[in-house]
Parts: structure tokens; sequence; C-alpha cells
């Protein structure tokens, strides 16, 4: 019993370094079994972010293309009220 007791706490007292590799260990096997879930929630997390980036470029592109066509209509309004109404009379 006497030899069975030092070595215990010999066992139970590991180092800092032999603490860090083993935490390590578990985690590469954690992610060793888990590689194919993490894999796909990252695609998946990568196509979101791409989806979203895609849709606020879109909408930023179609409101500069709106804008454009408002200030071709106003311009064209401009115009035809410094030129006054078309009558028949002058035409």
């Amino acid at each position: 019993m006497a030899e069975e007791g030092p070595g215990r706490a010999a066992k139970a007292t590991a180092t800092a370094a032999e603490m860090q590799l083993l935490r390590r260990r578990q985690q590469l096997d954690y992610f060793q079994k888990n590689a194919a879930r993490i894999r796909s929630r990252n695609l998946l997390t990568g196509l979101g972010i791409g989806a979203i980036v895609v849709g606020i470029f879109s909408y930023t592109i179609l409101s500069v293309k709106q804008e454009r066509i408002v200030e071709e209509l106003d311009e064209e309004a401009r115009i035809h009220i410094i030129r006054g109404p078309r009558t028949g009379a002058n035409s």
C-alpha cells in the first residue's frame, strides 16, 4: 500500500505541459470525429453570408439605377415645364 500511494500522487499531479498536451489530443480527437459536420456548418455559413452580400449588392445597384431614372425623368419634366404646354397653337 505504501507503494501504491506515491504512485497515485505522481499520476494525479500532471504538469501543465502534460495537461496542455492532453487537452490538445482531446481537441484533435473531437475535430477528427466531427470534421464532416463542422465542414458542412462552415459551408452553410459561407453560403449564407455570400447570399446576404449578393442581396445587398443587388439592392444597391437597383436603387442607384432607379435614382438615375428618376433624375432623367426630373430633367425631362424640367424641359417640358420650361418649354411650356404643347397645344395645337404652339406645336
